[in-house]
């Protein structure tokens, strides 16, 4: 039996120190900061990183590794494993998957790049996922197959709580961003697999949080109602690092309140996130949980 290991980016909010606990592989992400390049939890923590976003002199943007970073964490681990299954960041949102594949060419079928459609903690869950039939016997190449063929079984809501950033990234007009933030609007976006959409418009956090809550429930009630029958399902929520740690609890305890008996952790947003949308970001997901 192959000895098949998971690497996967920091997008998927799993930090290095995590990756060690749980058994996985993390390539930072890079971001350039008034034109350095730094490498996520490498060179620059969470918390540094907003500081930096929320500074009008300071540029950030955000960059992909260099290919070389890439094929030295595979060469890395492949002397220790026969097999890896990489799970980049959702094709809709980045040209990493894409990247990820023409690299892999070069490695006769043993790294198997996985078009997952995911990010944050819903890539966390494909990660969980991977390990789950890995303890199975799966291969890398059955595990790609499988991880693609439930990838838009996760569904993940977002309350922006300002408008600064999506303005700056040209997803809304300075006009629309002047009006919003005058009327005190929290927009709420989606990520349905492919890309960041929007969803609704709230005035105020309160209403934004019910607005997420309530979308979640109506998905476990539609599309993952068979999963939630059979309990393969979990929520997980998300928040921008450097939020008040207060604002994060209350929202915790109004998730446990809504979804009561129910499996429910949480992370912080993953930088690429934070970068366009900004510190004190709230998130919630449902996810299928695979199981075998």
């Amino acid at each position: 039996m192959s000895k098949v290991a998971v690497v996967t980016d920091s997008n998927s909010g799993i930090t290095q120190e995590m990756a060690k606990s749980m058994g996985v592989y993390v390539l930072p992400m890079s971001f350039l900061i008034n034109g350095k390049v730094v490498r996520e939890d490498i060179d620059i923590t969470q918390s540094e990183f907003f500081k930096e976003l929320e500074n009008p002199s300071v540029s950030v943007s955000t960059s992909q590794p260099a290919p070389a970073e890439v094929t030295d964490l595979w060469d890395k681990v492949l002397r220790e494993y026969d097999e890896i299954v990489y799970i980049p960041l959702s094709s809709g949102l980045s040209n990493s998957y894409q990247t990820a594949r023409l690299l892999a060419e070069n490695y006769d079928g043993r790294v198997q790049v996985v078009n997952n459609q995911r990010i944050s903690v819903t890539m966390r869950q494909s990660v969980e996922d991977a390990q789950t039939l890995i303890a199975a016997g799966w291969n890398a190449e059955q595990i790609r197959e499988k991880l693609e063929e439930d990838k838009f079984n996760s569904s993940i809501y977002i309350m922006v709580d300002t408008l600064k950033y999506l303005k700056k990234g040209g997803r809304i007009t300075p006009a629309a961003a002047l009006i919003g933030s005058v009327l005190h609007i929290k927009p709420v976006l989606q990520i349905q697999g492919e890309k960041l959409d929007a969803f609704a418009k709230a005035r105020g956090t309160k209403q934004a949080k019910k607005i997420m809550l309530d979308a979640i429930r109506k998905d476990m009630d539609g599309r993952f109602h068979d999963f939630v029958e059979k309990g393969e399902y979990t929520i997980r929520y998300s928040y921008s690092e450097g939020d008040d740690p207060e604002e994060v609890e209350q929202w915790v305890r109004e998730i446990r309140e809504a979804f009561p008996n129910t499996e429910i952790s949480g992370d912080p947003l993953s930088l690429v996130i934070g970068c366009h949308i900004g510190p004190g970001s709230l998130a919630i997901t449902v996810n299928h949980k695979i199981c075998v």
